[in-house]
């Protein structure tokens, strides 16, 4: 599924088109992909608000099995199933890189906006980019937890969380039912600020202690909060329900502009940060904690060549859980 232009998700922005299979050069592997987490990212790409090398397969949640190895790529075997996020390939010299902060590379390029992703049949990738699939997970269960779930793990640890704290999350969509699992095991009580109904439902489902519209007030300050939604106005509302010294983790690759706030939502060293990608070592802890725990990701499923409703739905909230395109069974 190919974007030529940019263009409203309910336009229908990408049209399925005839490729070559694409074949792996050195260090690269390619995948015969089996699902395709539909993510919110994406959405912002076929619409403009983040920018991407076009033409582009969109895509950057993928699981499948691996096809070939090119020259020098040694870390997988034809048929091991693999799984590809957003961090395709980072400078590995500049001081990011240098000190395990490869998220923040300038230099990075990513998979569905620098690179074909997938939201197609084939593809190829870095090995470096590739995680082998913990046993246990089919590709379908373990899609949404590529960029979903890792960044989602990035920033609970981010907001500063720990057991036993009470943690707001503001918007609940693929990454945050995916947080609520992790930090319900993790012993924190959960609080879900949400506006459609069946999100709140789904939250209730995974064990939230308090779930409520994103205006309302659960009645206790919160220790730790993370927001989901690119609404910047949600902002000054989530600093509004931190207790002192807490932290806003904000999961947003793209937001809409933050009001003026009075400096006393921030004041008692209150903290609000930003979350950027993820690092290698995210991925591999997040998918070895998902295994044990397990993470569960609710799905709904959609053919590839659906990939256009799926996004026109996530832009109207409709999806509870995450959307998924389902290759192969």
């Amino acid at each position: 599924m190919l974007l030529e232009r940019i263009r409203a998700a309910e336009q229908g922005p990408l049209r399925a088109a005839e490729m070559p299979d694409p074949r792996p050069v050195a260090g690269e592997i390619s995948i015969a992909v089996e699902a395709c987490g539909v993510c919110r990212t994406d959405l912002h790409i076929v619409e403009g608000e983040v920018t991407a090398r076009l033409p582009i397969v969109p895509g950057h949640q993928v699981a499948g099995r691996v096809l070939e190895c090119g020259a020098g790529a040694q870390r997988f075997r034809p048929g091991d199933l693999v799984g590809v996020g957003w961090l395709s390939q980072t400078c590995g010299q500049c001081a990011f890189c240098r000190s395990g902060r490869e998220n923040l590379c300038a230099r990075a390029l990513f998979t569905g906006r620098d690179r074909d992703g997938g939201y197609a049949e084939c593809m190829t990738a870095p090995e470096w980019a590739a995680d082998r699939l913990p046993a246990g997970f089919t590709a379908q269960q373990a899609a949404p937890l590529l960029c979903a779930g890792v960044i989602g793990y990035r920033t609970l640890r981010l907001s500063g969380a720990r057991p036993g704290s009470r943690l707001g999350l503001f918007g609940f969509g693929a990454s945050a039912h995916l947080v609520l699992q992790l930090a319900r095991h993790e012993g924190c009580e959960v609080f879900v600020f949400t506006r459609e109904e069946r999100h709140r439902e789904l939250a209730r489902e995974l064990g939230a202690t308090w779930v409520g519209a994103t205006a309302e007030d659960p009645g206790v300050l919160l220790d730790a909060a993370a927001i989901f939604a690119p609404a910047g106005e949600i902002v000054p509302v989530a600093l509004e329900r931190l207790d002192r010294g807490a932290t806003l983790a904000v999961n947003a690759i793209h937001m809409s502009p933050i009001p003026s706030l009075e400096y006393a939502k921030l004041y008692g060293e209150r903290v609000v940060r930003s979350v950027m990608n993820c690092t290698r070592r995210d991925a591999r802890e997040f998918l070895e904690l998902a295994a044990r725990i397990p993470v569960r990701a609710e799905r709904v499923l959609f053919g590839l060549e659906q990939a256009n409703e799926a996004l026109a739905r996530i832009k109207r909230g409709e999806i509870r859980g995450a959307a998924v395109l389902a290759l192969r069974a």
